[in-house]
């Protein structure tokens, strides 16, 4: 169970501020306090790697650079500049809560009005409310969590809703209200940098000494988390077809359960007359808990089949192009380059 009464809470809070203005990463979104902009890292980080993330970030405030540009964006555009980072249900929530907010006249400045936004939940209504405006709301992502189970202990199932309540009023507890954003961002960096799930950097952690986990021997048994469901394993084959600098293509309709309006590259099943030349390669890609073993063929049709599409490789990244896509033309362009037919 968590214990709220962790000593000298002043103390931690002092320190990892301390450690965080000294060693925290230089991070684009950490320059501005543009709420818009905080607003957009904060979406892309969902689920995704900092390292991910940033070209990204850079590329799509180009592209949008403030909420009317994203508001009024064609939805082709806006999936285009997204295709990569998955999860594309946060672009089209971006798109609507941009809407929305043109229609509010603002951008909403307290908690419970970020929250109503589509696509923002508590977590991100509570980190641009205190990063954006400097309100005293506490966050709790992963990173924080697994912080916070080392620090009280807490030795119940992170995943388990009792558990993430006492998480939760131990973040509110432990908050820096006076310099609330600068505090979250401590303690989400310390979690991505030193208090990792395997093997956390303790010598380097400047609440060491103030660690229940690491006093009692447990800072490798901590967080404890249910158990995964298991991975589900497939094999799919993807054929490239190309001709005179296109590539041949189908679109996903806009009703898809997933990826919907994105374009794929054919498979043999769909192509049943497709002469199959020879392959470029493999490669393995995870979504959730399934993992795809991608075999690359290349392949020639006499002509274009009904419901294809040619598509120019120069314009590519101006359209919604799967990630299984792209890595599959991006194997067959390397094998060209190595020399393999």
């Amino acid at each position: 169970m968590v214990q709220t009464n962790t000593p000298d809470l002043a103390a931690i809070r002092r320190r990892l501020l301390a450690w965080f203005r000294k060693h925290k990463r230089d991070l684009p979104w950490r320059r501005t306090e543009d709420p818009y902009r905080i607003w957009i890292s904060e979406i892309m980080l969902q689920q995704t790697r900092v390292a991910a993330v940033l070209p990204y970030y850079a590329r799509f405030l180009a592209r949008f650079p403030d909420v009317q540009a994203l508001a009024r964006a064609a939805e082709q555009d806006l999936l285009a500049a997204w295709a990569g980072l998955g999860y594309y249900s946060r672009a089209r929530n971006l798109q609507k809560a941009a809407k929305n907010i043109v229609e509010r006249g603002e951008f909403p400045r307290d908690h419970a009005s970020l929250g109503e936004l589509p696509g923002v939940g508590e977590y991100t209504a509570a980190a641009v409310a205190s990063i954006a405006f400097g309100l005293p709301h506490a966050v709790l992502d992963g990173n924080v969590a697994r912080v916070l189970s080392r620090l009280a202990p807490e030795l119940g199932d992170t995943k388990s809703d009792a558990v993430r309540k006492r998480l939760r009023a131990f973040a509110e507890v432990l908050l820096d209200r006076k310099r609330p954003g600068e505090f979250n961002q401590a303690l989400m960096e310390l979690g991505a940098t030193v208090c990792l799930p395997k093997r956390p950097q303790c010598q380097r952690c400047p609440v060491r000494s103030h660690c229940e986990a690491r006093k009692q021997g447990l800072e490798n048994q901590l967080p404890v988390r249910g158990a995964r469901p298991s991975a589900d394993q497939r094999e799919k084959k993807l054929l490239v077809i190309e001709k005179a600098g296109k590539v041949l293509f189908w679109q996903r309709s806009a009703e898809s359960s997933r990826l919907a309006k994105f374009w794929e590259l054919p498979e043999p099943q769909q192509l049943p007359a497709a002469l199959v030349t020879d392959c470029a390669g493999a490669f393995r890609h995870t979504i959730v808990n399934t993992t795809y073993f991608v075999e690359v063929c290349r392949a020639t049709v006499r002509s274009r089949p009904r419901g294809f599409r040619w598509l120019a490789k120069s314009c590519l990244g101006d359209v919604p192009v799967s990630t299984t896509a792209r890595k599959a033309l991006a194997l067959d362009a390397q094998s060209r380059r190595s020399g393999v037919p």
